[in-house]
């Protein structure tokens, strides 16, 4: 009966994916479970808690029971409120406000499913979306003409497989297969002096692509109250493809603002995670965490019309490769209950003010997180987590004026993030 409630969770949990808001930098989704945030994720690819370990580190499967589930919901709330400076866009743009608050509520949520094969040899199944980003601005405002609404979507399905070698080596590995979708749009501009600049038409990019990646990971027990875990997961490239579609007064007039199929190449960077899980007592345990994102892999991001040997559009991100370190504790409180802290520092791939882009006003960010795991029946856990992201000043100067004709956007932004999340998990 267990089993086909869980059968029955799974594709409405497939359903809900997709659609996040980044928490981490970038716009990578570390909320694959909800566990992990009263720890700022800390010793996440060590801890092998409930079945979530099968994203973070598949072979913490071999720690689990013979059957495990785990089902969580992360709420994020991100504010990107953009102050002018100085901005100097071009005709209705040119003094057409702010755009209130980019940031809104998005819900992420996760699934798994792990059980023992044999001894040693363990399955699992793990339904999630690492990667996710929406900003929307108040349409008119001064950088309209650079992005009004961006839009990443995905989801991921990662088939595992764990294997204990022995008390103190597992090993583990699995498949991704991951849908992108993106939706962009701006008001479109054709020049610096074209009256069609104020002509309120939009562009909207919408395109999608299915890729396949993978994942390896290791688990080592060095000593009854210290393991160290390593993963990595490697980079997905996506061949996104759709329409470029134009709608208002000035659609159509011009070859530039015809609707046509387009195209555009994204690869979503690999990841590499290094984790230490240390029981100090029977009250303490702390964790650890440094981990790297090769964003290098987005230096650019061409958006082609089909057939056209030029981009209709280059967004120029000059993403670099970043890190990422925390650290967590956990206080045994009473048999049922378990406390968690955690703090973080977390890079912004974003090389400088020129480059960053209004559709991603990211900016460094630290980390500073509670949480309570309470055991709610003999084999079933709640984890409630709570997370307050300061992330810093984000000023940006992007240039895309001249020829461009979309203007120069000069400001600050004031940002930060709130994360609250809850996971359920039942082995049995």
């Amino acid at each position: 009966m267990k089993m086909k409630t869980i059968a029955r969770l799974i594709p409405l949990v497939a359903a809900g994916l997709a659609s996040g808001q980044a928490a981490a930098a970038g716009f990578q989704l570390l909320e694959q479970n909800a566990s992990g945030i009263g720890n700022s994720y800390a010793g996440s690819a060590a801890v092998a808690e409930n079945a979530s370990t099968i994203f973070f580190n598949p072979a913490g499967m071999t720690q689990l029971k013979d059957r495990e589930i785990s089902v969580g919901m992360s709420a994020v709330r991100p504010t990107f409120k953009f102050s002018d400076r100085g901005s100097s866009s071009l005709g209705a743009f040119a003094s057409a406000g702010e755009g209130n608050d980019a940031g809104s509520w998005a819900f992420i949520p996760n699934a798994y499913m792990s059980w023992a094969l044999t001894k040693n040899l363990y399955a699992g199944l793990g339904i999630g979306a690492p990667f996710g980003q929406v900003t929307e601005y108040n349409d008119p405002w001064v950088g309209a003409a650079q992005a009004i609404k961006f839009d990443i979507k995905t989801m991921n399905l990662n088939p595992s497989l764990a294997y204990r070698i022995n008390d103190k080596i597992s090993v583990g590995g699995g498949l991704n297969y991951q849908k992108m979708k993106v939706e962009y749009i701006r008001r479109a501009a054709v020049g610096p002096v074209t009256p069609l600049n104020v002509a309120g038409t939009s562009a909207t990019l919408s395109a999608d692509n299915d890729a396949w990646g993978w994942n390896v990971g290791a688990l080592f027990t060095l000593s009854p109250t210290t393991k160290v875990g390593v993963s990595y997961r490697s980079s997905i490239k996506h061949d996104l493809k759709g329409d470029l579609s134009f709608s208002g007064p000035a659609a159509g007039r011009i070859p530039t603002l015809t609707t046509g199929a387009a195209a555009a190449d994204v690869e979503l960077p690999e990841t590499f995670i290094l984790s230490v899980a240390q029981t100090l007592n029977d009250k303490w345990e702390m964790l650890g965490d440094v981990s790297w994102t090769g964003w290098s892999s987005i230096p650019t991001v061409d958006i082609m019309r089909v057939g056209a040997t030029t981009p209709a559009q280059t967004l120029d991100t000059k993403f670099r490769d970043t890190w990422r370190f925390a650290l967590g504790a956990n206080y045994r409180l009473t048999e049922q209950v378990k406390l968690k802290f955690g703090v973080a520092y977390d890079q912004t791939p974003v090389q400088s003010d020129q480059h960053r882009l209004v559709s991603l006003p990211d900016s460094n960010r630290t980390w500073l997180s509670t949480g309570a795991q309470i055991k709610v029946a003999k084999d079933s856990l709640v984890d409630l987590g709570a997370a307050y992201l300061r992330v810093g000043e984000s000023h940006i100067d992007n240039d895309q004026s001249g020829a461009l004709g979309r203007g120069r956007v000069t400001g600050v932004y004031d940002a930060r993030v709130w994360i609250l999340g809850a996971q359920y998990s039942m082995a049995f």
